[in-house]
């Protein structure tokens, strides 16, 4: 590391670099303020393509270098013990490298309270209307393309036009469309979608798919205001009563403590909060920004609720789909649900080798020797047997509920570790969005792939709540830590609900806010 890394006092330092973190880190650094990234992977290599599949792979030092999160998860799910590898990315761009660039606008019922749509919370603090700023600049600066929403209330200005649909999803359209539903093109972070490779779920070697890594860090280094400092693992914040006066962080075997006037939490909803629990002392006995024993509740993810599409005979065709989404079943008769969209997969081996191997995880069977062979051999089996089936998901939205959450780690593995019950309310509501997505497309088989509640562990958030006082939440409105001069939040911890869409715009739109309220805090 060099020295002057340590001994320079920056403007910001941004702990993570993902969606949140890379967009945070732009903006500011686009305003000639200095920027230091602490990333606890790798940068990687921009000509890599990397999947993020290897659901076998379990040595840390292999997963690191290519950009996963290195060790497992421990999860207490409503009282069952599980230890799997979530699909968290750990690396320049975070978990972005690897996501479908699905950037979706929330619902204004989402946010906001209304007659119509009560709010399970009374509504966020900072309303639709102040964020449809954000949203816009976050579309433009993250390239999104798509189609128009149907019906939408508050139409986005930004969205590029998209390229037209592939045959195949035009006839899932189509099908879509004579039963009743307004399909529409998918929202995507795709600079180029004429020349896409179609690099969901891997990393993309082109400059086309906006992540945090190509719409934020790399756009922040061009500025040269900004230096990333990777595998560097961020252990503790040195903190008074109202600010944060030094960060700890382990790199390359070197303790050291660095400077910023600022300091930015974007690890995830996972990681910034178990930071937070860790930086214990005198003034913070129950860790930073913990004194009404809210650091890590709230924990919410997506409930995936994923099922394969069949095209009729006359209508199959090869290529997976990959832009077809609807609303239709987002908020039915006062119930929450959320949208239906493609995967940009085929129910092939892959996808369906890695739903036994969730199946197997909850079962009697997990500790069976040879188990990773009979489910790779089932898989082949049954691959040819769904054919050319289109997967796609409906994302059911989480509640907030203080007894899930993000717990310390009690040992010295260092693993994260969460607390997670299923509320009868959010399986009542699982049940009926199944059966509304069963009746949905009358004339195409499907089949459900998920049978057990599957939380998305890749849609963690509200770990650092925002809300309007302390005694309610983590952060202000600005996402600033209560009391807290300069410490703020810019990843899917202050996120009040999950809402019924992917969160990856929410996110970006949300640090372009706080970026902005940093800024001002500055002048």
């Amino acid at each position: 590391m060099d020295d002057d890394v340590v001994s320079h006092v920056w403007d910001i330092i941004v702990i993570g670099s993902g969606v949140g973190g890379g967009t945070i880190g732009r903006s500011l650094a686009e305003s000639g303020l200095s920027v230091l990234f602490l990333e606890k992977g790798t940068a990687g290599y921009r000509r890599e393509e990397t999947p993020l599949d290897t659901i076998f792979l379990d040595d840390p030092e292999q997963r690191l270098v290519r950009g996963f999160w290195p060790d497992k998860v421990s999860a207490d799910l409503s009282g069952v013990r599980r230890d799997f590898y979530a699909p968290l990315g750990a690396g320049v761009g975070g978990t972005s490298v690897f996501y479908a660039a699905t950037l979706e606008r929330p619902e204004p019922h989402d946010l906001d309270e209304d007659e119509a749509h009560p709010h399970p919370t009374g509504g966020w603090p900072v309303s639709f209307r102040e964020m449809l700023p954000w949203f816009d600049a976050a579309q433009r600066l993250y390239r999104v393309q798509g189609s128009p929403v149907p019906d939408e209330a508050f139409p986005a200005p930004n969205v590029r036009l998209p390229a037209p649909p592939s045959q195949g999803d035009k006839a899932i359209m189509s099908r879509m469309q004579a039963a009743g539903l307004h399909p529409y093109q998918l929202h995507s972070a795709i600079a180029e979608p004429t020349t896409c490779q179609n690099c969901a779920g891997r990393k993309c070697p082109r400059p086309c798919k906006m992540d945090g890594r190509s719409a934020g860090v790399e756009p922040a280094i061009a500025t040269g205001n900004a230096t990333v400092l990777e595998r560097c693992e961020v252990v503790e914040l040195k903190a008074g009563s109202d600010g944060v006066n030094g960060v700890v962080a382990r790199h390359r075997g070197r303790t050291v403590t660095l400077t910023g006037r600022h300091v930015v939490l974007a690890a995830g909803a996972l990681s910034s909060p178990r930071l937070l629990l860790d930086s214990v002392s005198d003034v913070w006995p129950n860790g930073v920004g913990n004194r009404h024993d809210l650091v890590g509740r709230n924990l919410m993810f997506h409930l995936n609720e994923i099922f394969a599409l069949f095209p009729k005979r006359s209508e199959a065709y090869a290529e997976a789909s990959k832009s077809v989404g609807f609303r239709d079943l987002y908020f039915r008769d006062g119930v929450r649900y959320g949208m239906v969209q493609s995967m940009g997969l085929n129910a092939g081996f892959g996808a369906i080798a890695h739903h036994l191997k969730l199946m197997g995880d909850r079962s009697v069977l997990r500790a069976l020797p040879g188990r990773a062979k009979a489910t790779s051999a089932i898989a082949a089996a049954v691959a040819p047997i769904l054919g050319q089936a289109k997967m796609f998901v409906g994302l059911l939205e989480d509640l907030p509920y203080r007894s899930n959450r993000v717990v310390r780690t009690a040992d010295a593995s260092g693993r994260i570790q969460i607390e997670y019950g299923f509320a009868p309310e959010l399986l009542e509501r699982r049940q009926s969005f199944r059966q509304l997505i069963r009746r949905s497309v009358p004339g195409l088989r499907s089949i459900f792939l998920t049978h057990e509640p599957e939380p998305n562990f890749g849609h963690p958030s509200g770990t650092l709540c925002m809300g309007r006082t302390a005694a309610d939440s983590v952060v202000d409105r600005d996402c600033r830590v209560h009391g807290m001069r300069n410490l703020w939040v810019a990843d899917a911890s202050f996120m009040p609900t999950s809402m019924g869409v992917n969160p990856s715009l929410t996110i970006a739109a949300n640090a372009l806010r706080v970026a902005n309220s940093i800024k001002e805090s500055m002048r």
